[in-house]
């Protein structure tokens, strides 16, 4: 059987030494806990694409397609099985602002070096990964 599943993109914004998390709100998955703008990918859209229109809805802020550069590809197990790409935002058109609060209490720039206990461990790993050089890992694939 081949696989179907969803395919996200993370987008990681920094600023210095931080970066733009969100907190999850109504959401039914990981409310409470910090995480990076985010979303599925549609049909028929590339990775950059669902960057561009992902940063608009949750953030409010703009950038060309061509700004999005590749950080890294997570293969994720956590009771469903996903593929996320990781993309680095280098630059933008906007000050970011919680346009979804419906789904988002919270948007904040923070430390790298001190994440909220909170954030979800698979981004947490992601950040890491990305600050290390590290374009490819997986998740949740432990065994027992």
């Amino acid at each position: 059987m081949r696989a179907k599943f969803p395919a996200t993109v993370h987008l990681l914004f920094f600023r210095e030494n931080q970066i733009l998390l969100l907190r999850r709100f109504n959401t039914g998955f990981r409310d409470g806990e910090y995480s990076v703008p985010a979303g599925h990918l549609d049909g028929g859209e590339t990775v950059r694409a669902a960057a561009v229109r992902e940063a608009g809805e949750e953030t409010g802020v703009r950038f060309d397609a061509k700004d999005v550069v590749f950080s890294s590809v997570m293969h994720r197990n956590e009771g469903d099985e996903r593929v996320d790409f990781f993309v680095h935002v280098l630059k933008w058109q906007g000050e970011p602002f919680n346009a979804e609060p419906e789904k988002c209490d919270e948007l904040r720039w923070v430390d790298v070096d001190g994440l909220p206990e909170n954030t979800i461990p698979y981004v947490r790993k992601a950040i890491k990964n990305h600050l290390g050089g590290i374009c490819f890992d997986e998740f949740g694939w432990e065994c027992s």
